[in-house]
């Protein structure tokens, strides 16, 4: 089974950024020019894009449009991207798709808004998806403030008829820590639902991947790869070869 490769562009102030444990105090800044890395990443042979507007998240509105725009520009079609951060209702999830991002990722309004998650996921089959981010099991929310009494599988289990592209699901702990995915913790998810279940949090090598592939018949779609592509402990091409091996 082939896994899709989703590299992340992470918006902080208009720059690419990368957290530690999602701590907004933890960046590092890896690029200036948000386009000119999402052009880097067409070109090393990725076929998505995962976009984060950080400051977004903890604004509940989108903040860091102009460089999301300046990445569908560089990019075009070529790329596909699925963007998160701060879209709170569905004007603006309507506003993101017409402009070119090819799926929307609701997160924080699973949670606090559950009628209009269903209700975009209904309104734009396929092209929505669910953000379920956990810290100790349970969903934290507002960027990652804010941390729920509802357990990642209890949020997922709540969707299930809503026609939910795909769950991202991000265990925060070790996210941007390079000590590799929660892979009991994933499995266990996309063995609880229908909907394909999108990994990240701490991916680190191609091992990594490699046990990711193992399990993938379980339900995963993909994964998400962060820091260990800016730091380059894994290789685009070497990747995207082992992901797409029978």
């Amino acid at each position: 089974m082939t896994l899709t490769l989703y590299p992340a562009i992470d918006l902080k102030a208009g720059a690419v950024v990368r957290l530690r444990r999602g701590e907004m105090a933890e960046a590092t800044v890896y690029s200036a020019d948000p386009a000119a890395q999402a052009r880097a990443f067409l070109a090393a042979g990725f076929a998505w894009l995962h976009v984060v507007d950080l400051d977004g998240a903890f604004a509940g509105r989108p903040a860091n449009a102009a460089a999301v725009e300046a990445i569908l520009a560089a990019v075009g079609p070529a790329l596909r991207v699925q963007l998160g951060g701060g879209i709170r209702d569905m004007a603006t999830v309507e506003a993101w798709l017409g402009r070119g991002v090819r799926r929307v990722i609701l997160g924080s309004a699973a949670v606090k808004d559950p009628a209009f998650a269903r209700a975009a996921c209904r309104a734009f089959p396929g092209r929505v998806a669910l953000g379920i981010d956990a810290r100790d099991g349970r969903v934290a929310t507002e960027g990652w403030a804010e941390t729920s009494t509802v357990t990642a599988r209890e949020l997922a289990l709540r969707f299930e008829d809503a026609g939910a592209a795909a769950i991202i699901y991000t265990d925060i702990e070790r996210d941007g820590m390079l000590g590799g995915l929660n892979l009991e913790a994933t499995v266990a998810l996309a063995r609880a639902v229908r909907t394909p279940v999108i990994a990240s949090g701490g991916v680190a090598s191609l091992d990594d991947l490699a046990a990711l592939k193992a399990v993938a018949h379980e339900g995963i779609e993909g994964v998400i790869v962060g820091r260990a592509l800016y730091d380059g402990r894994i290789d685009p091409a070497a990747a995207l070869a082992l992901l797409a091996a029978p």
